[in-house]
């Protein structure tokens, strides 16, 4: 009697996160294929006129962008851990909503407080993610303490960071992405409590 093989099927089990990720890879390869250009013109938020359409797609745009495959491939780590695990608990409209108002407030921030400074990359929604993560287990009106270590040790590093490391690393989008995570952790999870 011959045995009965299961198939293997592969599932595009969280939706947002996948797209995501796949749209980052087309952006850093189709930069690469225009030298840099298309990054700069459509993917990297800095100061610019407002009467620029480009502009306001760069608000979002942003966080398509990355410097390279290391840029690119630290930022997915996080986001293809932690990611599709929320979207599964929280929804994927929620995720996207997280991911978008990431991307507004840390371009926002950007453009009005380092208006010099070009900003490109995930790391705003990854740091997101890893917020809304320590989330995961909330009852009504408890504050978990690993949201409060992770937290703290989380913004300490990246004011630590911003102050004593001279690097290419946007601290503040860290930070915005984490209150930003932060704030829709609460309210998601007053919404489910409900």
């Amino acid at each position: 009697m011959a045995k009965e093989h299961k198939k293997i099927i592969f599932t595009f089990n969280s939706p947002v996160i996948l797209t995501f990720s796949a749209l980052c890879v087309a952006v850093l390869l189709l930069g690469m294929v225009t030298g840099g250009v298309s990054t700069r013109l459509l993917f990297c938020e800095y100061r610019s006129s407002l009467l620029d359409p480009l502009t306001y797609l760069r608000f979002f745009g942003h966080v398509l962008g990355h410097a390279g495959w290391d840029h690119l491939i630290g930022n997915l780590m996080i986001i293809l851990i932690v990611g599709p695990m929320l979207e599964e608990k929280y929804g994927s409209k929620n995720i996207l909503v997280l991911m978008v108002s990431t991307a507004l407030a840390t371009g926002i921030f950007n453009f009005i407080v380092f208006p010099k400074t070009g900003l490109y990359g995930a790391s705003g929604i990854a740091f997101a993610l890893i917020l809304l993560s320590s989330f995961a287990s909330i009852n009504a009106g408890e504050i978990p303490i690993t949201f409060i270590i992770v937290a703290i040790l989380y913004i300490g590093q990246q004011v630590y960071q911003g102050i004593a490391v001279r690097d290419n690393i946007s601290n503040m989008s860290h930070i915005i992405g984490g209150i930003v995570g932060s704030l829709l952790g609460f309210t998601m999870n007053a919404r489910r409590r409900r």
